[in-house]
């Protein structure tokens, strides 16, 4: 069984689970998803194939190449994207997602009301605020919680040194958790704020808010919180060997140029 697959099953064995249904739905938004196209892409446009069904139309996509060739039973073109960027794409549009559908455990469609909500959900930016923290104590998070900001940041790899996490207390009495990342990558901030957001949102745990932080490696806060918060490595990922001289960029994974949908 895939990721995807897990996380269906975990959501089917427990439909009055809020937090099961939201870990499914950041596993679809975090994973690589293959969707089913017209036509070769041009450019950066990508035009999905459309299904016509009784409830509307919907566009599909797979975890799998192989479940992916398995349903159209010929070689088709496709484009692999994140679901997030997917969901991004057909928001608003009224189309629907059919996901792995045919011999395939997690075989689902979600109306366009879904699909707006994974895009929407996403898409909000963490608010941001000033304060000074005062002390730090060892984490008191679930364990659900810290898998799952486990899960986020090891795609993170590479945008921060690493991470700390604690238990918080701040100049004006307020307490509660941060997580520092320390020695992040010049422009990555937004995107770790995003990722920590997420994490927290589809973890399906009532934990309210978490803080997130950004420090030098000496930065006294730093010392302080690595003395007893909970680590985070961040490693970068291996850099692909390239075997030609210019390897093109596939739609979609250039964050300068996203995909187009026509």
């Amino acid at each position: 069984m895939t990721p995807l697959d897990q996380a269906h099953a975990a959501m089917d064995a427990a439909p009055g689970d809020d937090a099961a249904r939201l870990r499914f739905y950041g596993r679809l938004a975090d994973g690589e998803l293959f969707l089913l196209l017209e036509r070769e892409p041009e450019d950066e446009t990508l035009t999905p194939q459309v299904f016509d069904l009784e409830d509307g139309p919907v566009v599909l996509v797979f975890d799998l190449e192989e479940r992916l060739s398995a349903f159209t039973g010929m070689p088709a073109p496709y484009a692999a994207l994140p679901g997030r960027v997917i969901a991004g794409l057909l928001a608003g549009q009224g189309i629907g997602l059919g996901v792995n559908l045919g011999d395939a455990p997690s075989a689902m469609l979600l109306p366009p009301e879904a699909v707006d909500w994974l895009a929407d959900t996403i898409g909000h930016a963490p608010s941001e605020a000033e304060a000074r923290p005062v002390s730090f104590q060892p984490p008191q998070l679930s364990e659900a919680l810290v898998e799952a900001l486990d899960a986020k940041l090891a795609r993170a790899g590479g945008l921060a040194g690493h991470a700390l996490l604690a238990a918080v207390r701040y100049a004006d009495d307020r307490e509660g958790h941060m997580l520092a990342f320390i020695a992040a990558v010049e422009g990555a901030r937004p995107a770790l704020a995003r990722a920590v957001s997420e994490a927290l949102t589809f973890s399906g745990v009532e934990a309210g808010a978490l803080d997130v932080g950004f420090l030098d490696e000496d930065a006294p806060a730093a010392v302080a919180i690595a003395r007893v918060g909970l680590r985070f490595d961040l490693p970068a990922p291996p850099a692909p060997e390239l075997r030609e001289e210019h390897v093109p960029v596939p739609p979609g994974m250039d964050p300068d140029n996203p995909p187009i949908l026509r």
